[in-house]
């Protein structure tokens, strides 16, 4: 082969070289997108990261003695009774909660109703969420009740979050789950007046308690949770003196003097005479 030949098959080879490099670089980088994107959708989409084990069972492993010495702590409203027939679902008492993973009055009451509701059953499947981060109390940690499974001897959990925390292109955050009918007809009747303050009407969280007993709204302050880690917060709960005790704790315990109205007290190792006492003022 001759200089002039070698010289043009040498520039042909370095070419084709330039262009390999800049096609696998291509490739790379639009493989590096495919993979953020997913992970960002994983991260914010709501339910999908299952709960840790432990944290749940810390939650509901808080000793009575807190418990006893906590009583309502800082919650300022206790479900309020009304006069119904009862709610009534797989032969138990139903309690329906509905609320939205971007609400952060939700995500405060979640923790409260995840430890009460753990004293009658046990919980599966919960996930971990966060509230909007462009709402007030931003990015408020939480647990999530999407897709989770509830076994009680005692009640039945329906739980419903209608929307997620990932803004929509029309405004507003995306549908998660849509009501049944039968959901809507207890939403449209017991979320209104005359059982609701008319200014207060469809707001959430709302909880029927059997038709029995109502909470909408959270029932202790979120502020109490703000810039708290999930872990941060499972741990203050055994510190009668933390402010996260005083809220979560007190909280469970008026939703469960709640429940217990509904079980006739039963089991008598949740529904002892704290719960009771609790019971009167509700």
């Amino acid at each position: 082969m001759n200089e002039s030949k070698f010289s043009e098959h040498r520039v042909l080879i370095i070419g084709v070289l330039i262009i390999v490099i800049i096609f696998g670089y291509l490739i790379l980088k639009g493989g590096n997108t495919v993979s953020t994107t997913k992970s960002s959708n994983t991260t914010s989409s709501t339910g999908e990261k299952p709960a840790p084990a432990n944290l749940i069972s810390a939650i509901a492993a808080v000793p009575q003695t807190v418990l006893n010495q906590i009583g309502v702590g800082s919650a300022n409203v206790l479900p309020k009774h009304i006069s119904a027939p009862s709610l009534v679902s797989q032969g138990k008492p139903e309690v329906f909660y509905q609320g939205a993973e971007f609400c952060p009055y939700c995500a405060t009451e979640r923790w409260a109703m995840v430890q009460a509701l753990s004293r009658f059953g046990t919980f599966s499947k919960l996930g971990e969420t966060h509230s909007s981060t462009t709402d007030v109390y931003p990015d408020t940690k939480t647990l999530d009740f999407y897709q989770s499974v509830y076994t009680s001897p005692y009640i039945t959990f329906v739980p419903l979050e209608m929307y997620t925390n990932i803004a929509s292109a029309s405004g507003g955050y995306t549908v998660l789950q849509t009501p049944t009918s039968a959901e809507n007809a207890l939403i449209n009747k017991f979320n209104n007046p005359p059982y609701l303050p008319s200014n207060e009407a469809g707001s959430i969280p709302f909880i029927d308690f059997g038709n029995q007993f109502l909470i909408d709204g959270a029932t202790y302050s979120p502020t109490v949770l703000q810039g708290l880690s999930r872990h941060q917060i499972v741990a203050d709960l055994t510190n009668p003196n933390s402010k996260v005790a005083k809220g979560v704790d007190g909280a469970a315990n008026t939703i469960t003097a709640a429940i217990c109205k509904l079980t006739n007290n039963q089991p008598t190792t949740v529904c002892n005479s704290l719960i009771q006492a609790i019971e009167k003022e509700e």
